[in-house]
């Protein structure tokens, strides 16, 4: 009956869905943080362009869509190619898995009051609500898949650690949109199709599995490695590599039907290149591509930024699980009675064993080391090789989301490892796991309501400072920009080594609307720059004092909440023409709206001889009108000397 599996579906889905409806119903959010919005809303575009505007090549109508809704960085999710026509940043395979909600939503809005726009609260809702149904069917197939090799309690514990312990309850239940939740679910279906075709080879799984590899194909061109799993599923060993290619030889037919397939879901994105420049092939990512000779690993796995294994270490089990596929550990259920275990027979199809029973060396746990191990160090490679390795506003690395049916194997592997051990060895792994649900839960609270995860942004020394809290203090946001904080009580010999009211400056200052006095710095969109104000820090005693403190009076006139356009506040240290040390802060963090503040940061003197430092604003190529005023540069010892 599986008894333990279902409650643990039931249980992981109750979260998902719980997440999503009463924690952050992401289709109730407006603008950047709505359901379709940013990378969603650029999969998205095929369908009003080519269902509602009939205009897909010009996109005339985005503009109005863009100014009502402001769904993120507009038409940046397309390109104007040398034919003088647009092109669509991504495949077309995301927009016709949503053809389905988006048909149910343009018909259902009239009728609601709400307009047939695509973008409205209904097709909002619809893609919402469809991309949830999709994670609980895919969580569904993932349970199916593991039930064929593992026993129903590992089955179980997989299922709940994937969940609520790794960035899958992000990426299902509140940005369930976007391509990672569809493609888990389109590689559960794969593999649920490529165990019943080697069990009994039929067109009717051959036909799916060809579908299944062209539509993630179409979705993300990189998805092609959904391949390796048809071809290399339950191979491991040189005898069965001969086994297979006589069972592909056996079975061309079959075989043939599933490239044919695949290849005709994929020519479809070169007909609409086609269509749309006379180009069968645009490379429609521009700027974007990969370092395939200088991949990210480390970048992707541990760093604060986007790092897999520090926002879902949950998923270090699986890294282990992955060399533990080959002997797997017998069922330890007090009745003995386990499952029955689908094996890799010489002939390409498989045959039944106990789940009890040893399996021959070599031959896994009837998944097979090599296919697993293959798939998830290739998309691992994948994932690193691309150039914005953090992938935008990521909590972790989603792109590592849509593999989980694959490593699910590899983490089964290790929780029947750690079930056959001691009670020692279970109570460290469990509470290890404890921790790490925890630390999951608690970052997707964060991401969208404690607001202490910042995406795109964190840095090792801003992690640590919040880490577990849920209170943080404004000032603690300088360490998103700089790696130095003054952390000393009082500061010592206090030294005022310039100061500036631009009274009398006469460069790039504004007597209207001035934040004290007469006159205030201006930056906007013309004026960039500011001049770089030169300060000399002279010794005291013979010796230079441990820090400087540089403060200024900002008012920004509207907020600037793009962080990437936000005004840099920075200092530099010199030697000759070569800067020694640079440090800056970005100020809007650090104001509410109009909000007129004094702001201060804090930086080391460099260990390195230095003539002079100076300090420059630079409005970061943002529109909004910045004022500053009172700029003030102080030298201090720490408090304890």
């Amino acid at each position: 009956m599986h008894l333990l599996s279902r409650y643990a579906f039931l249980l992981s889905g109750a979260l998902i869905v719980a997440t999503a409806f009463f924690f952050y119903p992401k289709w109730e959010q407006q603008r950047t943080e709505a359901t379709i919005s940013w990378d969603v809303s650029g999969y998205y575009l095929y369908l009003p362009a080519t269902l509602i505007y009939r205009d897909i090549r010009q996109l005339n109508w985005w503009s109005a869509i863009d100014t009502k809704y402001d769904p993120g960085p507009g038409m940046g999710q397309a390109f104007r190619h040398a034919s003088g026509n647009y092109v669509m940043k991504y495949p077309m395979g995301q927009a016709l898995q949503f053809l389905p909600w988006f048909a149910v939503a343009h018909l259902a809005a009239a009728p609601l009051g709400y307009p047939a726009d695509g973008f409205s609260a209904p097709y909002q809702a619809a893609i919402s609500w469809g991309s949830l149904l999709v994670a609980l069917l895919g969580l569904w197939l993932m349970r199916r898949n593991l039930l064929e090799y593992f026993p129903d309690r590992t089955t179980a514990i997989v299922l709940v650690c994937i969940v609520f312990g790794t960035n899958y309850l992000e990426y299902s239940a509140i940005s369930g949109a976007m391509t990672h939740n569809w493609l888990f679910t389109l590689y559960s279906l794969l593999i649920f199709s490529t165990i019943r075709f080697y069990a009994k080879p039929a067109f009717k799984w051959a036909a799916l599995i060809g579908l299944l590899v062209g539509w993630a194909t179409l979705t993300r061109p990189t998805e092609i490695i959904s391949a390796i799993i048809p071809l290399f599923w339950g191979l491991a060993s040189w005898a069965g590599i001969r086994a297979r290619l006589l069972f592909f030889k056996n079975h061309f037919s079959k075989i043939l039907l599933a490239g044919c397939i695949a290849g005709a879901v994929i020519l479809m994105q070169a007909v609409y290149w086609k269509y749309a420049t006379g180009e069968w092939i645009v490379y429609s990512y521009q700027e974007q591509g990969f370092s395939w000779l200088q991949p990210h690993f480390s970048d992707v796995l541990f760093s604060t930024r986007a790092g897999w294994l520090v926002y879902s270490p949950m998923m270090l089990f699986a890294v282990v699980g992955l060399l533990m596929l080959r002997n797997p550990t017998p069922d330890p259920s007090p009745d003995g009675r386990g499952d029955t275990l689908p094996k890799a027979r010489e002939d390409g199809l498989t045959e039944t064993v106990h789940a009890t029973s040893p399996l021959p060396s070599g031959e896994g746990s009837g998944v097979g080391l090599p296919v697993v191990l293959l798939f998830c160090l290739t998309a691992l490679y994948i994932t690193s090789a691309w150039d914005i390795w953090w992938y935008g506003g990521s909590l972790g690395q989603r792109a590592m989301v849509q593999g989980y049916p694959m490593w699910a194997f590899a983490l089964a592997a290790f929780v029947q490892w750690a079930a056959s051990g001691r009670w020692v060895k279970k109570g460290i792994l469990i509470g290890l796991a404890a921790a790490f649900i925890y630390l999951n839960l608690w970052w997707t609270y964060q991401a969208h309501v404690g607001g202490l995860f910042v995406a795109e942004q964190m840095t090792k020394r801003y992690m640590l400072k919040v880490l577990g809290r849920f209170d943080a203090e404004r000032d603690w946001l300088k360490l998103l920009d700089t790696k130095e904080a003054y952390k000393g009580a009082a500061r010592q010999n206090v030294r005022l080594v310039y100061a500036n009211d631009f009274e009398q400056d006469t460069v790039a200052v504004t007597t209207n609307e001035a934040i004290s006095g007469a006159k205030s710095l201006l930056l906007n969109s013309e004026t960039q720059f500011s001049p770089a104000y030169t300060a000399y820090v002279p010794p005291v005693g013979g010796t230079l004092p441990k820090w400087i403190r540089a403060s200024a009076v900002f008012r920004c006139n509207p907020k600037e909440w793009d962080w990437w356009r936000m005004t840099q506040f920075t200092v530099r240290f010199w030697r000759g023409d070569s800067i020694v040390k640079q440090r800056a802060i970005r100020l809007q963090r650090h104001v509410d709206g109009e909000e007129t503040k004094t702001i201060f940061f804090d930086t080391k003197l460099p260990p390195e001889p230095f003539d002079k430092m100076e300090v420059l604003f630079w409005n970061a190529d943002g529109d909004k009108t910045i004022r500053l005023d009172d700029l003030r540069i102080e030298v201090f010892d720490d408090n304890d000397e």
